[in-house]
């Protein structure tokens, strides 16, 4: 039996709750696929589209009514983590039923721990929220001096908040506890909620955003587990992409996956934090591997059939 961590894309679930739901339910028979298999599951998340809905509705809402404000961005990943997990706790659910399987579902609202000195909050980049005009950002800069707007591919201005990288999973015990007790666990969404230890060593929410694939790396480490499935648009890692000599991997090693990263192969925005997670976890432990594929490749890439393998 192995532990795997799962995470899904939050581009994959859809942009509406609605088209959200089907997928998730299309997603479970994969997903419970594995678990049949005698393997025990973390499920993590993206929520791209959907804590920027979110905030959208929030700072909509508050321009045209006082009893409602704008609400952070710790507070809405935390909502996003709540609905995501919601509906991908019922598709898991049933899923688990209808195969006669005594597995339960949880979503935890998972805290991740960052580096108050991480480079990245000196250096915003991670753009967030509604688009405003020019004078309207540069206003909404000078009433609050903590916010950062920058134009965004000529279609407006928009928050940017930094990016830092993960350092621990608050709710790592939690995790652990529901593991144990043969429970598919639903964490890290959206890279979860960041977090930063104030003076009297509490926790305090910042308004940042954690690449979900280096949180679910670090997730991985946390738990145990032995593999760490990345699930993609494509069904492989490739180089040379969309050129002629494009060439899909199916197995990558650490110092190979570095000299691709150097070359520039893979897309900053897409494949290239996928790989670096994926090596950082790879060569976090003994017999540690990743495996990125597309989720209906899931199940028959644990056998070696599909997807792109990395390992030391």
């Amino acid at each position: 039996m192995s532990r795997i961590v799962i995470a899904l894309g939050g581009n994959a679930l859809g942009d509406t709750p609605w088209e959200q739901r089907k997928r998730t339910e299309a997603a479970a028979s994969s997903l419970v696929g594995l678990i049949s298999a005698g393997h025990e599951i973390v499920l993590s998340h993206g929520n791209g589209p959907q804590v920027g809905a979110i905030s959208l509705a929030f700072d909509i809402a508050s321009r045209h009514s006082d009893r409602i404000v704008p609400m952070d961005l710790p507070e809405c990943t935390a909502m996003s983590q709540g609905y995501i997990g919601y509906h991908l706790q019922q598709a898991v659910a049933r899923e688990l039923r209808a195969r006669g399987m005594p597995w339960h579902a949880a979503t935890v609202v998972t805290q991740v721990e960052v580096d108050p000195a991480d480079p990245a909050f000196a250096h915003p980049s991670k753009p967030i929220g509604s688009f405003y005009d020019e004078q309207t950002a540069r206003r909404l800069m000078a009433d609050d001096p903590a916010y950062v707007f920058a134009e965004d591919s000529g279609r407006g201005w928009r928050r940017m908040v930094p990016s830092p990288r993960p350092v621990a999973i608050v709710e790592r015990d939690a995790i652990l506890s529901l593991l144990d007790h043969e429970f598919i666990v639903i964490a890290g969404g959206g890279g979860g909620v960041p977090v930063v230890r104030d003076e009297n060593g509490d926790y305090r929410g910042v308004p940042a955003v954690i690449d979900k694939d280096f949180a679910s790396a670090t997730l991985a480490r946390a738990v145990g587990a032995d593999y760490l499935f990345i699930l993609t648009a494509v069904d492989r890692v490739a180089i040379g992409w969309g050129g002629p000599d494009q060439r899909e991997l199916d197995e990558l090693d650490p110092r190979t996956a570095r000299r691709y990263i150097a070359e520039g192969q893979f897309g900053a925005g897409s494949m290239l934090p996928k790989v670096q997670a994926g090596v950082e976890f790879a060569t976090s432990g003994p017999g540690r591997q990743t495996v990125i594929c597309s989720l209906d490749k899931a199940a028959s890439a644990m056998t070696g059939h599909g997807g792109t393998r990395i390992h030391a």
